[in-house]
């Protein structure tokens, strides 16, 4: 399966606790978790480049699966991570101790994030 496309957040679970985690101020948090973001992703084999936008907000990131590289969070902070796939369909990155599942069932981008890893 390709990941390439275009997709508007479905949903976004534990939303809050993830932006608490990676320091995004409350007042911050409390307007985004109403917006619906999109992602942009361009796969070329085991690279990605990937454009999310929520609001205002635009942040591009690009990794190889199963490399280390540095990512961008919601705060602008760049931190090191490694994205690894399960099965065909999902993206998973750690970064400051969360753990951050996108998952791509046709045209839906779904995403869930734990800090409790």
């Amino acid at each position: 399966m390709s990941f390439t496309g275009k997709y508007q957040l479905q949903s976004q679970e534990n939303f809050e606790a993830f932006m608490k985690a990676v320091g995004m101020a409350d007042d911050l948090i409390q307007k985004g978790k109403d917006l619906k973001g999109t992602s942009e992703i361009v796969q070329n084999g085991k690279h990605f480049k990937l454009k999310s936008s929520m609001g205002t907000n635009v942040i591009m990131n690009e990794f190889t699966v199963g490399e280390e590289c540095e990512m961008e969070t919601m705060t602008g902070e760049k931190v090191k991570a490694v994205v690894t796939m399960e099965g065909a369909n999902k993206l998973v990155t750690t970064l400051k101790n969360i753990k951050t599942v996108i998952e791509i069932n046709g045209d839906t981008l779904t995403s869930i994030s734990d800090s409790g890893c």
